[in-house]
This record gives structure tokens, sequence and C-alpha cells, in this order.
């Protein structure tokens, strides 16, 4: 019988006197496990480690971007409150800022504060304030309680309400490791977008109207020199940025591949049209459906013979049409080159800092559709660093273009 009054199970056979049987009511022990058997129920999977790797990713652009919303916020509340209690209360204007009602949070921010005082944790000495402790919903009851104040600064005070409610609940699953969903990652970005731009801090990178600059570009953008983004393939491209926000608006387009289909067959022409009426000098560079190198294209991708170059010959045809029907013309411009095609290129507003541009190399096996892209933006980077600056790939793909359409010739 155990010590807790629970009958224990017998021993093995080989002692004499001892039966076998278990009798009702006893409860069994497990048995020791073998060595070595704990290994394998500990290891992660590809599919566990998969999952792991994309939940990180989600939490790291989350946390970037309510690191940069709490940093901004924190200045705009010192620059309004400081000069208004400091004056009176000296360091202590926060705790007199939060007043009575904030008397419990602010003196626990207090607490933390000389806890990190004392192990150390205050790395920086800029951080040695009670402002520096005070959470996203401790900063918004400051604005909130002193809305007079800010209201000269800020337009609307319930879009900073609701951007900072939408950041609520990104804020509880990345400070407690939880899993963030794609919507709820995607809500957190467009809301802290908006609340950095209504709080005064929006980016000042021109070609952010048709590309806006991410948060996280805007960190490492340096590590990847221009590159903004690279697509597996164009269908992932079209989802993400769609024709109409590559090609609208823009006063300059200039491109050059085999076919084109990307602004061809994804841009109708009735809004090239309006496009070129509106301003847009428009220049395209097809492969002529004739040359040898169409041939050779066809025999890469193992198509039928003529397939490929009536193709492209359409595509020509339709730009043809859409040229024919512009008052000037000569604003759009068609020609055809011989040489074998390397990569196509969209070079949207090429021509100055707010360029934007769609590259894909000619792999031998692979269509144009399903061949990796590069989304390029043009102009200085959007993060320099104090060493030598080096010089990103548009303007190595604009070289290009133009020493290629130099050697075509103008389809009339």
């Amino acid at each position: 019988m155990g010590s807790g009054g629970l009958e224990l199970p017998p021993g093995g056979e080989g002692h004499e006197g001892i039966s076998t049987e278990v009798p009702p009511g006893a409860v069994s022990l497990a048995r020791p496990m073998e060595t070595g058997s704990i290994g394998p129920e500990l290891d992660w999977d590809a599919d566990a480690w998969h999952e792991v790797r994309r939940r990180a990713q989600r939490a790291g652009r989350a946390y970037i971007w309510l690191n940069l919303v709490e940093q901004r916020l924190r200045a705009v509340v010192a620059a309004v409150l400081r000069p208004i209690y400091e004056p009176v209360h000296g360091d202590e204007w926060v705790v007199a800022a939060a007043g009575p009602a904030g008397q419990e949070w602010v003196q626990r921010a207090v607490a933390v504060r000389e806890v990190s005082r004392r192990k150390g944790y205050l790395l920086d000495p800029a951080d040695d304030n009670v402002l520096s402790f005070l959470t996203l919903p401790q900063l918004r009851e400051l604005m909130v309680q002193h809305w007079p104040c800010f209201e000269p600064y800020v337009d609307e005070r319930r879009d900073v309400e609701l951007a900072l409610d939408e950041l609520e609940v990104t804020r509880n699953v990345v400070s407690r490791n939880r899993a963030l969903s794609e919507a709820v990652l995607n809500q957190a970005e467009r809301a802290s977008g908006k609340l950095l731009e209504t709080l005064g801090a929006g980016g000042d990178v021109p070609s952010a109207r048709r590309l806006p600059v991410d948060a996280v570009e805007e960190l490492v953008g340096e590590r990847y020199g221009d590159v903004v983004a690279v697509h597996t393939d164009r269908v992932r491209l079209m989802r993400q940025f769609p024709a109409e926000d590559i090609f609208g608006g823009a006063r300059r387009l200039d491109a050059i591949g085999i076919g084109l289909n990307l602004l061809v067959q994804n841009f109708s022409g009735r809004r090239l049209v309006r496009l070129a009426e509106s301003g847009c000098r428009v220049r395209l560079l097809f492969l002529n459906p004739a040359s040898s190198s169409v041939k050779r294209r066809e025999r890469e991708l193992g198509i039928k013979r003529g397939e490929l170059s009536r193709a492209v010959e359409m595509n020509i045809l339709h730009m043809r049409r859409v040229r024919s029907k512009l008052r000037d013309p000569g604003a759009f411009e068609i020609q055809v080159f011989d040489e074998t095609p390397r990569f196509t290129a969209y070079l949207v507003d090429g021509d100055g800092s707010d360029g934007v541009a769609i590259v894909q190399t000619y792999l031998r096996r692979t269509r144009g559709m399903e061949a990796p892209v590069l989304v390029l933006r043009g102009g200085s980077r959007t993060v320099k660093s104090d060493e030598v600056e080096e010089s990103g790939l548009f303007p190595t793909y604009r070289e290009e273009f133009e020493v290629a359409w130099a050697d075509s010739r103008p389809v009339s």
C-alpha cells in the first residue's frame, strides 16, 4: 500500500510468492522511458520552423511600426506639454501632467524607472526620464486629458484615437508574443502610417505617392540598395502592386522588353490615351517580331514557331492604335530593336527623383509571367550611411534603356 492509500502494482514474475495479476482498483505506475527516447519528442520539423519564422517576421514588422509610433507620440507629448509643466514642476513635469486621474500608472512608470536605474538597464542617458517609461495607452491618455493643447497641431482627434485603437490589438499581441494574423498586421501598418502622417512624421521620399515607403525599408533599405521588393513572379507583383498603381498618373513612361505584356495587357488603351493626353510622354521599345531573336526565344520556351512573333506584333498594333488617337502622336513613341533581349523594364518617371521601376530578367525556360520581379525606387536611397554611397540598380537599367533606344528603329 502506497503512502497515498493507493495499491502499488506487483513486481515481476521472478519473485516467489507474488502474483502477477493486478487486483481491481490498483493504480499502475508508468514504466521508465528508454534512454534517448526524449530527443525526437522535442525536435521541430520543417513545418514547425516555417511557422515560427512566419510568426517572428510578422511580429518583427509590427514591432518596428509600434516602436516608430511610440517614439513619435512621445516626442509630440514632450514638445507640447513640457513647456507648460516643466517651468513649475521641473523634472516631475510628467507626474504633474498626469494629474490625479493618472496617478496610478504614472507612479508605476516612476517605480519601473527606479528599478531600471538600479539594475543598469538605462543604457542611454536620454531615456532616464519618466516619459520614456510610458506605454502607448498612457501617452494617449496624456493627449486626451490635454487635448486643447494638442488641437492646434492635430487636425482630427478622432483620427488619432481610431488609429491608436487599431494599434492596441497589435500591441497586446506583440507584447505577449502571441500569433499575429496577416490581416491584423496589415491593419496595424495602415494605422501606423496614417498616425505618423497625422503627427507630422510622413515620409519625404517623392516616390511615396506611387510606392509608399515602408517602415522596414526605412530601417534596412541601405542593405538592399534601391530594391524595394522582390516577387517570385508577375502574378504576385500584380496582387501587391496593380498596373493602375504603377502607371496611373505617370508623367513619363519608358519600357523595354519583348512584348511589354505588363503594360499592354493590364492597362487599357483608353487609360493610355488619357495618360498621354494629360501630358505623359511614352517611349515603348519592343523586340522586332521579325528578328531571329524572337525565333530563338520561341525555341527556348518550347512554343510553336511564329506564336511569340504574332503576339508581339499584336501588341505593337494595339499601341499604334492608341497612338493614332492622340492629338500629339510625337509624345507616344514606338520603336523596335533587333538585339538579344536580356531583360524587360518599365521605368515610370525615371527622369526624376520619384521614379519607380519594374524589372524582370529573361530566363531560358521561363515565360515572362513566371519570372522573378524586382521593384526599384529611383532617386536617392531612403537610408544613407556615413560611408561612400553606392549607386543602385535604377540608373543601370535606365542607362541600358537609353542605349537600346538610340540603336533601335521607329515604328511608323
